[in-house]
């Protein structure tokens, strides 16, 4: 069973809350929350504005194309995203924008901060979604610290790895699964996330599958205003193990399906490798190797 959490008293380090959380990360991978600041017409606003995008002809949105760039970042089509190299690549569209560094930043000229593509055509959409982006961050941050707390950890433990966040935030649009999908066609396919913590706003459908250790496949969902949360690699290296890493999917119904994932993730020369082992493997070496496996116009560039 997955947890359903109350931020609420996360947030005032209420002690079985944190016995649940721990549960959750060191063995499920996976939990709900609900009761964070951002309420379920908020929600809905956000879903709203990114089925306005994916509603758009592909002729519009093929001029912010993520394919014309050495980065993620803009629109891609059904097919620019393929998680697992045995499964046909992923049948959705998906909308990237990232974290933004500051001019003098020599870090920009990084494919994992690179600027992002807004829909001009699209009017209020970017200043939607930017604030969004902030708001999820925020929401984010104080999830990351009580599970620092929840992994006897201080509970500003992260707080320093994020202060420039190599964030994505990504909206899915899955369509209603075609009739010639095969065994190996997916909305998203079986993978576990690359980065550390992923917040996931939905419309409350079906769709997305946990893996079971013992193996089979646990349904989530979440209603606007409540979020579904998964761990990435990075978490489980930077905790020895301990916090893990669970593979999920997304399958096809018949009908439509908008998600938002925030990854938050740290910023690029965070040493993630497990406390006390002396090695060092940076943040966003990883990321960068695990997006030039994932998106199918940096695949081509290798």
């Amino acid at each position: 069973m997955i947890p359903r959490l109350d931020a609420k008293l996360l947030e005032q380090n209420d002690a079985e809350t944190l016995r649940q959380l721990r549960e959750a990360a060191t063995e499920i991978g996976f939990f709900t929350i609900f009761n964070t600041e951002l309420a379920p017409t908020r929600m809905r606003e956000v879903l709203a504005q990114y089925r306005k995008f994916f509603l758009l002809p592909d002729a519009e949105k093929a001029a912010i194309n993520m394919v014309n760039t050495g980065a993620n970042r803009g629109w891609g089509a059904s097919g620019s995203e393929q998680v697992d190299p045995e499964a046909n690549p992923d049948f959705k569209q998906v909308f990237d924008i990232g974290f933004t560094l500051s001019a003098d930043d020599p870090r920009r000229d990084l494919p994992v901060y690179a600027p992002n593509q807004w829909p001009e055509f699209l009017p209020g959409f970017q200043q939607e979604i930017e604030k969004y982006f902030n708001e999820a961050r925020g929401v984010a941050m104080r999830l990351l610290r009580g599970i620092a707390l929840s992994i006897d950890a201080p509970d500003d433990y992260f707080d320093s790895s994020f202060e420039t966040p190599m964030a994505l935030l990504r909206g899915n649009f899955y369509p209603a699964r075609p009739a010639w999908a095969t065994e190996r066609d997916f909305g998203t396919a079986t993978h576990t996330d690359y980065g550390c913590l992923t917040l996931l706003a939905t419309e409350g459908g079906p769709g997305l599958e946990v893996r079971k250790r013992g193996g089979g496949w646990i349904p989530v969902s979440a209603p606007p205003g409540e979020f579904v949360i998964n761990f990435g690699e990075m978490m489980e290296i930077w905790t020895d193990g301990l916090v893990r890493a669970t593979p999920h999917r997304v399958i096809g119904t018949d009908n439509e399906r908008i998600s938002i994932p925030l990854f938050f993730n740290p910023s690029f020369e965070t040493n993630i490798a497990p406390r006390g082992s002396g090695q060092l493997l940076q943040a966003g070496e990883h990321l960068s190797r695990r997006f030039s496996e994932t998106y199918v116009h940096l695949q081509k560039q290798d």
